[in-house]
């Protein structure tokens, strides 16, 4: 008994290390097939492209955590960067004086954070309040928010947002292009951002109801834990990480479209089941979402410099999701039995 409970310790051991090891050996083939795939210049490149899913995935990590899902996050992303690009390009519009208000980068961006907020509160109240399962009820929210999108510009694009420095609105490319210390501002977000919700997640009250909510929600409530209100700020968290993407895309292409973000909920909700997180709820990180963001980051940037059809690349990613889920079931039935088994003992 004790060497069965033992090799199943070392598997169940491997399991919650799948998405290192996967990691280390997506490097590993990279830097033997892709020449200067590890160059620093090009590290920096995909990481920086990596940033974007991470936002995302963060935000959702929570969500998942508590059995929940955000389909919405995507046209999130899509709908605050058109409002930034709004604002930068027409302004606020007062008819009635005849006059437009350009508000400076610094106020664009608490407005367009407070927007995606704002969304993903609604989510969480129309979830919780009105008992409409997740999945329905971001799914209706993603159509509503990407038609939003479309209208704000009759589905054109705002090219151009550096602003006017005769209007006061300038530097909103800095978001994207701007570096510190070598570093772009972007990747100094995913770490600052994964910093606070790491957090909240170990040190915080929020963080155990978020867990406790997700391991049982009937339980938790008996316990004395509001459970809406901390949904509804789990979708919140969802909402501003959504639209603090949204600003950087943004940025970083200097343009907005209302298209942006298409999909994108798809790539984070992948990484956060790569990185661990049950989709069943109560179990999950944030490095181990950070870590099956990189591994679908790097994944996709190295089949791209391997000149890998986009196509195959779809079928790659999907075969991956898959394969997260069945190990994921696979983890949570020997966790079980381990349990079993250690209580024999």
């Amino acid at each position: 008994m004790s060497k069965s409970v033992s090799s199943s310790n070392i598997t169940l051991l491997l399991l919650k290390l799948r998405t290192f090891i996967a990691l280390i050996i997506i490097l590993a083939f990279f830097t033997f097939t892709v020449d200067g795939f590890l160059n620093p210049s090009s590290v920096i490149i995909m990481i920086k492209h990596i940033s974007i899913n991470a936002l995302l995935a963060l935000g959702i990590t929570f969500v998942i955590i508590t059995a929940g899902i955000d389909l919405s996050i995507g046209a999130i992303l899509g709908l605050c960067g058109m409002v930034a690009g709004y604002l930068i390009s027409k302004g606020i519009v007062l008819p009635m004086f005849g006059i437009a208000i350009f508000p400076s980068v610094w106020v664009i961006v608490p407005l367009v954070l407070l927007l995606g907020g704002i969304i993903g509160a609604i989510n969480g109240v129309i979830i919780t309040r009105y008992n409409v399962a997740p999945f329905i009820c971001t799914l209706g929210t993603m159509y509503i928010i990407r038609g939003a999108a479309m209208l704000t510009s009759n589905g054109e694009t705002f090219p151009g947002l550096s602003g006017n420095p005769q209007l006061g609105n300038t530097g909103f490319e800095v978001i994207g292009a701007g570096s510190l210390l070598g570093i772009p501002y972007a990747i100094w977000l995913m770490f600052i951002v994964a910093g606070v919700i790491a957090y909240t997640a170990k040190k915080l009250p929020f963080g155990r109801h978020v867990y406790a909510i997700g391991d049982n929600e009937r339980a938790a409530e008996l316990s004395g834990i509001k459970v809406s209100n901390t949904k509804i700020w789990v979708y919140t968290i969802s909402g501003l990480c959504a639209a603090l993407a949204g600003i950087v895309v943004t940025s970083q292409l200097v343009a907005s479209h209302p298209a942006t973000g298409n999909a994108f909920e798809m790539n984070a909700i992948a990484a956060v089941v790569l990185g661990g997180t049950s989709l069943a709820g109560g179990r999950g990180t944030v490095g181990g979402t950070l870590i099956g963001a990189f591994v679908i980051g790097i994944l996709a940037d190295g089949l791209v410099m391997m000149g890998v059809s986009e196509f195959w690349q779809m079928v790659i990613k999907g075969i991956v999701i898959i394969v997260a889920v069945v190990i994921d079931q696979m983890q949570n039935k020997l966790q079980y039995k381990v349990a079993v088994a250690s209580q024999k003992v």
